[in-house]
């Protein structure tokens, strides 16, 4: 139940629960082609997209829950996280002893539906930034500056297409995996504990 019965509370309480549904399901979608083809990119962009599901699912919980429920559910998270990291390493790994490119136009158009869902995440949010305090801040701001992640892969495909290479992949995946090196797990459970991390 929500502490405040007011129309904007509960406006934004049904705007996370979409963003977070709207951030888990790509991430499904992104982690399943990068399985596929074998993208470090789209590996290191997933584990991106479960961090921001985990963030606005905590800015959900904000509203109704205590600290330490918080707290509890944010250590679970960031637990969480640690497994699509671990695909990345092991992906990083695969391409460093059998550097295959990755399929270009399924990496491009992934990266092309990242860009959609983050704009979307982004703009939905964008009205209650001020809101809830840092939390909804933190949420609006990652969504708008994962978008030059998404360009990134989006150009890495190009890339690859044309070089027949695995190092443009490999790059954008290693500067996914840097920017996002400061949130992760510890950003995840920081938030929890309401002790806001923003990336960018």
């Amino acid at each position: 139940m929500l502490r405040s019965s007011s129309p904007s509370d509960y406006a934004l309480h049904r705007t996370v629960r979409w963003v977070a549904l709207a951030n888990l399901a790509y991430f499904g979608v992104e982690f399943a082609v990068a399985l596929a083809i074998g993208s470090v990119a789209l590996f290191a962009d997933s584990i991106d997209f479960l961090e921001d599901a985990s963030v606005n699912l905590l800015i959900f919980l904000a509203l109704g829950w205590s600290l330490r429920a918080r707290a509890r559910v944010g250590m679970a998270l960031a637990g969480i996280l640690l497994l699509p990291a671990l695909a990345l390493l092991w992906a990083l790994w695969q391409k460093l002893h059998a550097p295959v490119p990755p399929a270009a136009m399924p990496l491009s158009l992934t990266g092309l539906g990242a860009l959609a869902v983050n704009l979307a995440c982004a703009m939905a949010l964008a009205r209650y930034r001020h809101h809830a305090g840092s939390l909804t801040r933190a949420a609006f701001l990652s969504a708008r500056n994962d978008a030059f992640a998404n360009v990134a892969i989006v150009v890495a495909g190009g890339l690859t297409a044309w070089m027949r290479s695995v190092w443009p992949d490999v790059v954008v995946g290693l500067a996914i995996a840097a920017m996002n090196a400061d949130g992760g797990a510890r950003g995840v459970d920081s938030r929890a504990r309401g002790t806001p991390r923003i990336k960018g």
